[in-house]
């Protein structure tokens, strides 16, 4: 079968695509045969520096496909079903590929309202604003929420999750992507290339920053008392815990991981009309590279997708 290999830790230059064996699944598996596999900012950092095992790896963890086979012990599924989810994640899944493992309990049944391509684009990227906003921040109606990057692959579903949830939703992007948000339900929208979100925006009680930087210490003086700044940019924001301490806030960075019981509130969601991907470009498996040249700019408005079964 067809994969996306790399020749070593670098720019998008280094993929490209190969013949490898095509995987069997072990017990509580299933084999897919991938039909569209999401592109994330996590696949750009494993294939520069290998992440936190520092060695090449399969990329891809988004997929969305038909079941192909199974291993012993799968009950939930069976061939032919529609799929899609975040395999093993953090373990390397490769989806970039024409058939990909993972454990039975890792996908949920594609909402038949999705294409592959649109369903390959969720679940990485709405995974971690569903652990962000929901399982961690524990969102609540009446809550002010703050997305930053709104615009991006997880802020766009983060505003329309948060807003799903019963939030007054403010985010930070582009003017130019302002009705386009609108249009997902933010409530308030500040440019962050004209004004200083700091002082354009009222104290709100939950943060998720998916930018980094000097936006989280920002972040933690817009919170309202035992507000919280759920950092998802870098393992070094843990930081942000002492300076949030004294200000009487709270602030943690989190890690997504693979989680069926999320990814049935993710279907369920799309299923009644309240949440949408919005797809960027659609690339052919042989055009990952351009695809994470696009990742990489970071300018993007939603997912990059790349197609593999049509």
């Amino acid at each position: 079968m067809r994969a996306v290999a790399q020749d070593g830790f670098g720019g998008p230059e280094v993929l490209g695509v190969v013949e490898v064996e095509r995987p069997e699944p072990g017990p509580a598996e299933v084999l897919v045969r991938v039909h569209a596999a999401g592109v994330n900012p996590t696949d750009s950092w494993h294939r520069a520096t290998g992440g936190l095992a520092g060695v090449p790896v399969r990329l891809g963890w988004d997929v969305s496909g038909v079941v192909e086979a199974v291993g012993i012990g799968v009950t939930t599924l069976a061939p032919g079903d529609e799929v899609f989810g975040m395999p093993r994640h953090p373990v390397p899944a490769g989806t970039y590929a024409e058939y990909v493992t993972s454990p039975a309990r890792h996908l949920v049944r594609k909402p038949a309202a999705l294409s592959h391509v649109e369903a390959a684009a969720l679940p990485l990227a709405a995974l971690t604003a569903w652990q962000a906003l929901v399982d961690t921040a524990h969102v609540h109606p009446g809550q002010r929420v703050l997305v930053h990057a709104a615009a991006g692959g997880v802020g766009h579903l983060a505003v329309q999750i948060a807003k799903a949830r019963g939030a007054h939703v403010i985010g930070t992007a582009r003017a130019a992507h302002h009705e386009f948000l609108r249009g997902l339900g933010a409530d308030e929208l500040v440019d962050y290339t004209a004004v200083d979100f700091g002082s354009a925006v009222e104290p709100v009680d939950v943060v998720v920053d998916a930018v980094g930087g000097e936006y989280g210490p920002r972040s933690l003086r817009v919170l309202r008392p035992g507000g919280i700044v759920v950092s998802l940019a870098s393992p070094a924001e843990a930081r942000l815990a002492e300076a949030a301490r004294p200000l009487g806030v709270r602030a943690v960075f989190m890690a997504v991981e693979a989680d069926q019981a999320g990814m049935r509130e993710i279907a369920a969601l799309v299923e009644a009309g309240r949440l949408r991907p919005e797809v960027a470009a659609v690339l052919p498996l042989e055009l990952a590279g351009k695809a994470h040249e696009l990742s990489d700019g970071r300018r993007t408005r939603g997912k990059i997708v790349l197609s593999v079964h049509e």
